[in-house]
């Protein structure tokens, strides 16, 4: 937790959710364990996407669908959305959650590794949402910037890793150094590569808002 959770109880009272499927999954969801965006994070989305207006959205990490799902159905014009997943016991019930919702032929899910997969795509994405292994966010980044049309906006979920981000190296767990690394490593670069406006928030277990500069 990052910002006192009296706090984000609070804001989250005035959220005024979901719709009744969207609700459901995420019932769901916090009950199997599966990882999906947080409430707060759910509300940034919904507001950035009405801002952005996207038709083409890219999504790298699909889980069970909750985040595809949310962003189908609050993006305010016809779009299409490219996720990917790499894990496969989640493949297929993210497959049956499009489907539950009737949003099946607005979503492509892609299996396989978002390496590989990123560097086959090509054209452009408005809106690009990366929410997947928080190690890989810095291997993605070539890749997304070049499927990045100028004004195209970049979200980053978890990104302060539950305020881990802050400590020593040596201040967290042995097996989480390497992703600590990396993802300040990443943090670094979506805030000092020249192409990108970059502004990190205290969102959620943290969210980075990058835009590419117009030339």
């Amino acid at each position: 937790m990052i910002v006192d959770e009296r706090t984000v109880a609070f804001i989250n009272s005035f959220d005024r959710g979901n719709t009744a499927f969207l609700d459901e999954l995420e019932k769901y969801s916090k009950e199997n364990n599966v990882p999906i965006i947080r409430k707060e994070m759910q509300g940034l989305l919904k507001f950035l996407l009405a801002v952005n207006r996207p038709e083409r959205i890219l999504e790298v990490g699909t889980a069970v669908g909750f985040s595809a799902l949310l962003m189908k159905e609050y993006a305010p014009v016809p779009c299409h959305i490219t996720t990917i997943e790499k894990y496969e016991k989640r493949i297929p019930v993210a497959k049956e959650n499009f489907k539950k919702a009737g949003k099946e032929n607005g979503i492509t899910l892609m299996e396989g590794d978002a390496v590989q997969i990123l560097k086959e795509l090509e054209g452009s994405y408005d809106f690009i949402f990366m929410d997947a292994a928080k190690g890989q966010y810095i291997h993605f980044l070539p890749d997304i910037l070049r499927l990045m049309p100028e004004g195209g906006m970049l979200v980053s979920d978890n990104v302060l890793q539950d305020g881990d981000i802050i400590e020593s190296r040596y201040a967290v767990t042995r097996r989480n150094r390497t992703i600590h690394s990396r993802m300040r490593e990443y943090l670094y670069e979506l805030t000092h590569n020249d192409a990108l406006g970059t502004v990190i928030l205290p969102v959620g277990d943290g969210v980075t808002v990058s835009v590419k500069r117009v030339k």
